[in-house]
């Protein structure tokens, strides 16, 4: 357990060192989460999100450890009430001390790489693991971040790991985890709706599709960026990737589509579908594209709000997929149960979670082994 300190960030570039972010499939050491306290992301229904995480903690847990950040010691006792009482090991739980906004790790906890290290014989394979730190900020949306843009460091701190610090030309540059999606091989898909956008929600002011591209490249060791178009209504974050389009291998990946044509996701999502007909692997080679279904339209209080199964996480022990009390539910598991036969595929309530505008996916962040 750490009370958050901080230290230095280096500025020299990932890549040059050979570091590579790997696929979320990939062996975890853990996973990292951030215990929610922040009642307006769910409002009139924050009362049952900790026991959403019980659950989640309860599956990701039968496999690895969790990094679960807590601000103080009530938030640690309130969570280990929660677990204890769904059946989790509390063995499997390390609390880091940080003080947060929110909860979504995927966008403001660690961002991990990896390389290669040479051994004594030539047999000898060692790794490495590091941090990027991609300052978080808000979402280019929202005024409370600036606690939780310092994630990273106290992450680093608390492994004993490099942190590099993400720039473009000396400035910060900004990018979520929910907005970029790797296979691991070289290959990281996004939407131009979220960071090629000029007006709306700009994380980097002045900074076009070719200094991002390169950037990326630079600190997470991709070779090949595509582009979709759009996210579903309902994602205040302006088209985050993993709610549209997930690899569940090197040479496979799953896109959602809408097939009812009166529904305002029908375009923006068949948009996609056009466009991945062009990508290529950084191979050369053309992957394999799997149709996801979405779920029909859900809303509370009057709020189209963006419920999608490509919001999975992958760990060590199973695939935990958001559903909705839909039909399409069971359409969803059989399919990736099909693209995952090394774990099991199982499906976590998010009705509640997805009120907050991100779901599984959005609240986790991996740790490579």
């Amino acid at each position: 357990m750490l009370h958050a300190t901080f230290m230095p960030t280096q500025t020299n570039s990932a890549t040059v060192s050979g570091y590579v972010m790997p696929a979320e499939w990939e062996p975890h050491a853990a996973t990292w989460l951030g215990w929610p306290h922040n009642a307006t992301d769910w409002p009139g229904k924050f009362a049952v999100i900790p026991w959403v995480y019980g659950e989640m903690a309860r599956k990701i847990s039968a496999g690895e450890t969790i990094r679960l950040i807590v601000r103080h010691n009530k938030d640690k006792q309130f969570a280990r009430h929660v677990f204890k009482q769904v059946g989790v090991d509390l063995r499997k739980i390390q609390f880091v001390f940080h003080p947060t906004n929110r909860g979504w790790t995927r966008d403001t906890g660690p961002i991990f790489v990896k390389r290669k290290l040479p051994g004594i014989r030539r047999r000898d394979v060692r790794t490495e693991t590091s941090i990027v730190h991609f300052h978080f900020n808000g979402w280019a949306k929202y005024g409370n971040w600036r606690k939780d843009t310092r994630v990273p460091e106290t992450a680093a701190h608390r492994l004993g790991k490099k942190l590099y610090h993400a720039e473009f030309e000396g400035k910060p540059f900004v990018i979520e985890g929910g907005g970029i999606e790797v296979n691991g091989r070289g290959t990281l898909l996004s939407t131009e709706e979220c960071y090629l956008d000029p007006k709306i929600q700009v994380r980097n002011p002045g900074l076009g599709k070719k200094e991002i591209e390169a950037t990326l490249k630079n600190y997470l060791g991709v070779k090949n960026i595509f582009w979709l178009a759009r996210g579903p209504k309902g994602d205040d974050t302006h088209g985050h990737i993993d709610d549209i389009c997930r690899f569940v291998n090197a040479k496979t990946l799953v896109l959602v589509r809408e097939k009812n044509p009166r529904d305002e996701n029908y375009k923006p999502l068949a948009e996609n579908w056009d466009r991945i007909r062009d990508l290529r692997l950084e191979d050369g080679g053309k992957p394999e594209v799997v149709e996801l279904p979405m779920p029909a339209p859900l809303y509370f209080d009057g709020v189209r709000l963006p419920a999608s199964y490509a919001n999975f996480y992958i760990c060590n022990a199973a695939v935990i997929v958001p559903t909705f009390n839909d039909p399409n539910d069971r359409v969803a598991l059989g399919i990736l149960g099909e693209l995952f036969r090394d774990r099991p595929v199982v499906g976590i309530h998010a009705v509640d979670l997805v009120w907050g505008f991100g779901s599984l996916h959005c609240l986790t962040q991996q740790q490579p082994a």
